[in-house]
């Protein structure tokens, strides 16, 4: 038991340093390339920090654990929105690009309601996941269009010589943060994947159902990299990056993480007996769209309302409801 302790708090030590790498890492290259915030956030960011989903829910699907799996998106999904906006919300109330709404945010919705219509017959089958792999190249396709649609941030007329130094300087920093980027990001996924096996086995010690365990200790272990990025980013004063993060996580979790899992085992589930998850899952979707409904700024109140909802809905599945 002790073992698995320490494996989780090994987890979590390399969650925090990874996190601290990986948003300085990103923000300097987004600085850098004249990239927004927002747009890192919903690629770059959400694509590395739903690899732990990606790899718990693909080794599930393979071996027949479809509760883990389908449970391990749908409760990612409910983390982000509830444990990790809310506390972004808390730590450095955010300013949400006016431009989610009638951009992304339809996406995230439409993501959130694909889970329970392709569950109606009881199963995710290949050919859906391959449809929904599809559906997030042609999401990663269009974000990065729309970037390039956009005025160049940095028009620079000819210039003149540049310093050798000076440039000496640029590109060392460029390294620094390429580096950054790639270190804190090994350093998120390895300690999500030590977090996740430690709070695996101590839950079934217990004697926890693959269903719960799936909803909570995996889901919030996978969401790990989203949190402590996020809260980070937050902290640091990159609040538009932690928004985009958890946008673009929930939209890469069902087609790119569910897509990927379901390419290689169908995924089974029954609608009715899963209805209290999936209207979770929906209505914390419904919740973050109305908090993201313009350009705003998250209150920290409507931040403490997220996170007591999601307390209190991670309290009743623990304690056996639904």
């Amino acid at each position: 038991m002790w073992t698995h302790v320490a494996t989780m708090l090994a987890g979590l030590v390399a969650l925090v340093a990874g996190a601290e790498g990986f948003i300085r890492g990103a923000a300097a290259l987004a600085r850098h390339f004249g990239v927004p915030p927002i747009v890192v956030g919903l690629t770059v960011v959400a694509y590395g920090t739903s690899m732990p989903e990606l790899v718990v829910s693909a080794v599930a699907a393979f071996e027949g654990r479809s509760a883990i799996a389908l449970g391990n998106v749908v409760g990612s999904n409910i983390a982000n929105i509830g444990l990790i906006l809310g506390l972004t919300a808390v730590i450095s109330p955010p300013l949400v690009d006016g431009t989610l709404f009638k951009g992304e945010l339809p996406w995230m919705a439409a993501a959130a309601l694909a889970i329970p219509l392709l569950l109606l017959d009881g199963a995710i089958s290949r050919g859906e996941a391959v449809l929904l792999l599809a559906a997030a190249v042609l999401f990663t396709v269009r974000t990065v269009r729309s970037v390039r649609e956009e005025p160049a941030a940095d028009d620079r007329d000819e210039a003149s010589p540049v310093d050798e130094r000076a440039a000496s300087v640029e590109r060392s920093a460029l390294l620094k943060a390429v580096v950054l980027t790639v270190v804190g990001l090994g350093a998120l996924l390895l300690g999500g994947r030590y977090f996740v096996n430690g709070a695996s086995a101590v839950a079934v010690a217990f004697g926890i159902s693959e269903r719960i365990i799936g909803l909570t200790v995996v889901a919030v272990g996978t969401s790990l990299p989203e949190l402590a990025a996020s809260a980070v980013a937050a902290w640091r004063g990159f609040s538009s990056l932690a928004v985009g993060n958890v946008v673009g996580s929930n939209i890469f979790n069902v087609l790119f993480v569910l897509g990927g899992a379901g390419a290689i085992a169908p995924i089974t589930g029954d609608v009715q007996a899963q209805r209290v998850d999936l209207l979770l899952l929906v209505g914390f979707t419904a919740l973050a769209v109305w908090v993201m409904r313009g350009a705003r700024r998250i209150t920290r109140v409507e931040g403490a309302l997220m996170l007591a909802a999601y307390v209190a809905s991670i309290v009743w599945l623990a304690r056996g409801g639904g």
